[in-house]
């Protein structure tokens, strides 16, 4: 009986294994067959009981409004679809935002970005009240930026460089600046490296009483220009714009306060700095910080700026150092006690919570050895912070909450994993979305103790698509490195037979800012990795020093010398996988996308008698021509550290290469510029090296859009089946 119990198991395996389907490139990046569902659109409305979302009812488009306790039940239609009809046309809401008191809304059409944060649009305003709706602004459009004053009685908007505020009630329009000008002067908006690099683009804020506007204006006319060149037309356009490299000349930035009554500007005396990375308003008192960094971004100053009758005042109420440099981020609370605020710092070693009164004192609040993650929030009547960290190990992401004063803490996340939140207003509920890293996103409702009050979204047409493949577990994995234990993860074909050699393929980033081992749903690239384990490869990723969420002195560990112990970690890593039974040694790949690029390209070089292939897309090649933000923050400028940039930089090591090598770069990317494919061409072809390139026309830094995701990656796999 168990004889034939046991055949009966074998051959219905054997059925199922064969019957699995099979992946291809197309289903995944032409045909989007693993895409899962995402919760758009929910907006907590001011009481924080309440949620809009946009609805699609009867053919037409609306807003309708929701309990947040009774979201299964049909919502209360506030905005129907014939409010949106504008010269006899329906507008295409891309976004919306409601005034003070949620009778106007601001609405979002057209849409266009300009680099990766920012874009332009086209905004209307909608009485509710009454059904009226009116274009923000004819004469100044597109515009950016725009939004409500506090008291709801204004909007503000950029509109070539230059801010501007609306009046509702009057429809009038009155220009804030005069001076903004195209490569020249910015108001208001920051520039392209600001964007890039301190993740911002609106610079400026509103004071809580609706009387001042605070604002940045940057004079960026000795930075120097980079220029793109377009193959769209018969004769090729350019694009020139600001861009400062490693050593170059920075926007000169300066602080403002616009008075409303007035109608005067002051200028804010901040002392020496050279960036201006955050403003703030308090959202109870006439107090603006402003945080002001030094160009080596390793001298921090909080300035407190407040306005007493019309005087405005300034002091640095706070002011950190470090021996290498100080992460910039969001996690900035200002406390309704008009006295403190609330910040995350590395000082002890790891990133933690700490509130910084406005007289000098602190106090330290989150503990141990883990780092915070991000600020999600503070309840100003019970005195909870909500925020994520890496508590559990630097792969998992959860959600806790802890008492101000009592340092009392917990977790609302009790499933290891990924696990992100978006509060309402009040914080009295959020959406929760979870996911690990052979699982799909579940998204769900939660109250702010961490109950999960109903599941919004499964997934579940998500996982009946997985269901139908063979797919192999993604497995947590540590690695020996030259110095440390990595952590990693690996992947095996899921026929895997251990007696038998198998090539591996290593996925890396490797940079600053960025894990590649999480404990989370990979999406598009989990669906490939496996594409690639169902033809017969081991696919490994690993995050090596330099990386996340082990504490301050392993992520800056590759201070003023980036590429360097990253490389001897993949390397290290690549000598270990050649020790194992079942890999095939002189099969090993890697391929990185980015700062990946850059190590891909060292790793074929530095380590050449350990790859045998190797895909670069968009690298970085010589950290000279990469901006000055981002690589003076690890590496100081190229006259300070010119070791650090020569030893680590890919052309100068072309002459090591072996293995078969891919490069990939779009003609149009702003960020990692097409030069630095250019200069590797260059020192290849001059080292006499055989290589491959394709280039993508007027693609930027993703190489996306239309069929251009399905070609990439059906390349890579193509030259992984043909040369690894």
């Amino acid at each position: 009986m168990f004889k034939k119990l046991f055949t009966l198991t074998f051959i219905t395996f054997i059925i199922f294994f064969n019957n699995a389907q099979k992946l291809s490139v197309e289903k995944i990046w032409k045909n989007y067959e693993f895409f899962g569902n995402s919760i758009n659109g929910f907006k907590s409305m001011k009481d924080g009981n309440y949620f809009s979302k946009i609805t699609q009812q009867n053919g037409g488009i609306t807003i309708t409004k929701h309990l947040f306790s009774k979201y299964k039940e049909e919502g209360e239609i506030i905005v129907p679809s014939e409010m949106l009809k504008y010269n006899e046309k329906t507008l295409q809401i891309d976004d919306y935002f409601f005034n003070q008191d949620e009778t106007k809304v601001l609405i979002t059409t057209k849409t266009k970005p300009i680099y990766r944060r920012s874009f332009s649009a086209v905004y209307y305003i909608l009485d509710i009240k009454t059904g009226d709706l009116k274009s923000l602004d004819d004469e100044h459009s597109p515009q950016s930026l725009a939004e409500y004053s506090p008291d709801g009685k204004k909007v503000s908007f950029v509109f070539n460089n230059n801010l501007f505020i609306k009046e509702i009630s009057s429809g009038e329009t009155f220009q804030v600046t005069q001076d903004g000008k195209k490569n020249n002067l910015i108001n208001a908006s920051t520039d392209w490296v600001y964007e890039e690099e301190f993740a911002i683009t609106k610079a400026y804020d509103w004071s809580y009483d609706s009387k001042n506007i605070a604002f940045l204006k940057f004079d960026e006319s000795k930075v120097k220009e980079f220029t793109m060149t377009y193959h769209n037309d018969l004769y090729p356009s350019l694009y020139t714009f600001k861009y400062p490299k490693a050593g170059e000349e920075n926007s000169v930035v300066t602080a403002h306060i616009y008075n409303i009554d007035n109608k005067k500007t002051s200028s804010i005396n901040l002392g020496s700095y050279e960036y201006i990375p955050r403003l703030k308003w308090s959202n109870s008192q006439n107090n603006l910080i402003i945080q002001t960094l030094n160009r080596h971004q390793n001298n921090l100053k909080y300035h407190l700026i407040s306005i007493e009758n019309s005087k405005i005042e300034s002091k640095i109420f706070f002011e950190e150092n470090s021996k290498t440099y100080i992460d910039i981020d969001d996690n900035l609370l200002i406390l309704n006690d008009g006295k403190s605020i609330l910040r995350t710092s590395e000082i002890d070693g790891y990133n933690h919570i700490y509130r910084l009164c406005f007289d000098g004192s602190t106090n330290q609040i989150t503990k141990g050895n883990w780092d915070v993650i991000e600020f999600l929030g503070i309840d100003n009547k019970s005195k909870q912070i909500y925020y994520t960290s890496a508590e559990a190990g630097p792969i998992h992401k959860g959600i806790y909450k802890i008492d101000v004063n009592s340092n009392k803490k917990s977790s609302i996340s009790l499933t290891k994993g990924s696990n992100d939140a978006e509060f309402s207003n009040g914080m009295k509920y959020f959406i929760k979305t979870y996911s690990n890293a052979n699982t799909p996103p579940v998204i769900s409702l939660c109250n702010n103790k961490g109950k999960e009050l109903a599941i919004l979204e499964d997934n579940n047409a998500l996982n009946n698509r997985l269901s139908k493949y063979k797919l192999s577990k993604k497995q947590f994995i540590q690695f020996k490195g030259k110095e440390k234990k990595l952590n990693g993860w690996i992947i095996k074909p899921n026929d895997f037979n251990p007696k038998k050699k198998y090539p591996v393929y290593i996925n890396i980033y490797g940079g600053p800012g960025s894990n590649m081992v999480s404990d989370s749903w990979g999406g598009a690239n989990y669906m490939y990795h496996q594409l690639l384990a169902q033809n017969g490869y081991i696919i490994v990723s690993v995050d090596p020093r330099g990386t996340m969420y082990r504490g301050r002195d392993f992520k800056k560990s590759t201070y003023l010398q980036l590429g360097k112990l990253e490389t001897e970690d993949f390397i290290a890593v690549g000598k270990e996988l050649q020790k194992y039974n079942y890999i095939d040694s002189l099969r090993i790949g890697i391929m990185g996308w980015s700062y990946g690029g850059f190590m891909t390209s060292l790793a074929m070089t530095k380590g050449a008698d350990v790859f045998k292939m190797g895909i670069a897309v968009a690298p970085v090649t010589n950290w000279r021509y990469y901006d000055n933000i981002y690589t003076e923050r690890f590496m100081r400028t190229p006259k300070e550290n010119k070791a650090g940039y020569e030893n680590n930089s890919p052309i100068n090591f072309v002459e090591k290469l072996k293995g078969k090598y891919l490069l990939i770069h779009g003609s149009g990317d702003d960020n990692v510029h097409y030069q630095n494919t250019m200069e590797m061409i260059n020192a290849l072809v001059k080292a006499n090296k055989q290589f491959d390139v394709f280039i993508y026309p007027n693609k930027n830094h993703g190489i996306y859009g239309g069929n251009t995701r399905n070609h990439l990656f059906n390349m890579m796999f193509k030259y992984t089946l043909n040369n690894l």
